[in-house]
């Protein structure tokens, strides 16, 4: 005889936001596997059909859930949650953005500005997502490609930040950057970020860039370490076309990175030309998300006086 509290009325089944859950987990973690492993019980419990990317199936035999490719997890869920640091929600943005599916994330890292449902909540926040109970915030996503005698030869897209830097060699790199097509500056520096509001609290924040609030639609450049006193980070409109002209003297092969894998290294007299990409991930987060609360708790920030 079926528990009746198990499995939902058919009208109540047709007022599921959801009904197909696709799984990803940082791989080399026994925390991720245990959170994946509680997770899938509760959605078979809950009657969901489950996809587990096929990756992540590797680190939890057994399973018993059918597998897919991150991009199919893409076309086939609504909604995909990413058990681990940003780094894997990162990843995951970068690939399910096509799609435009929703996507939640749960920490097992370590800040977490992106994954923010924490391990001893799991249950309960997840089921609480489940049932509608949640917000969507869109961010958008950087495109970077590297020209040589105006030919693509490499390119790469970033929900945090793409870099210009100098690889392995302890080098300074001298470069121009336009804006627009208008000249801004000449500089020889150890780089440049080039950073979204979402990844203005990863690297850009340790190089001295701005905290921005995710709804602003904006860029920010930071240098890193500019041999000349007056370089300070600029923002400008996301919908900026910026320009890198690797300078023709230049000794270093410097190395284009986004969201910190490299996907190209530039040589003397390339253009590396970076724009906002036309598609934006979709995170989803359980009512009452607050990005100040969440800096105070990641950034250790002060609670107000008298608390």
């Amino acid at each position: 005889m079926l528990n009746p509290t198990s499995r939902p009325l058919p009208d109540q089944e047709n007022t599921r936001p959801f009904k197909t859950i696709g799984l990803i987990g940082r791989l080399g973690s026994e925390k991720v596997v245990d959170s994946l492993q509680r997770l899938i019980r509760y959605l078979v419990e809950h009657n969901y059909h489950v996809l587990v990317e096929d990756r992540t199936a590797t680190v939890i035999p057994h399973h018993g859930q059918p597998e897919a490719s991150r991009r199919m997890l893409g076309e086939l869920c609504d909604l995909v949650i990413v058990i681990g640091g940003d780094g894997s929600l990162l990843g995951a943005a970068r690939t399910l953005c096509r799609s435009g599916t929703l996507i939640l994330g749960v920490n097992r890292g370590r800040l977490g500005f992106l994954t923010d449902i924490s391990p001893d909540e799991l249950e309960s926040r997840v089921g609480e997502v489940l049932a509608g109970e949640f917000e969507i915030e869109e961010r958008f996503l950087l495109d970077a490609v590297l020209y040589r005698n105006g030919v693509a030869v490499g390119n790469g897209d970033a929900l945090n930040e793409v870099v210009v830097h100098p690889g392995k060699a302890v080098r300074m790199i001298e470069f121009e950057l336009f804006i627009d097509g208008q000249f801004v500056y000449s500089q020889r520096s150890d780089g440049l970020i080039i950073a979204t509001p979402t990844g203005s609290t990863a690297y850009a924040l340790s190089g001295g860039g701005p905290i921005m609030h995710p709804k602003l639609d904006v860029v920010t450049l930071v240098p890193m370490f500019p041999h000349t006193l007056s370089s300070r980070p600029i923002v400008v409109d996301a919908a900026s076309e910026i320009r890198i002209h690797i300078g023709e003297t230049n000794q270093a092969y410097p190395h284009i990175s986004c969201d910190g894998q490299t996907r190209a290294v530039a040589k003397p007299d390339d253009v590396l030309v970076i724009k906002r990409k036309a598609e934006r991930i979709k995170l989803v987060h359980p009512i009452g998300h607050n990005f100040y609360e969440v800096l105070r708790s990641k950034l250790g920030w002060s609670h107000r006086l008298g608390d």
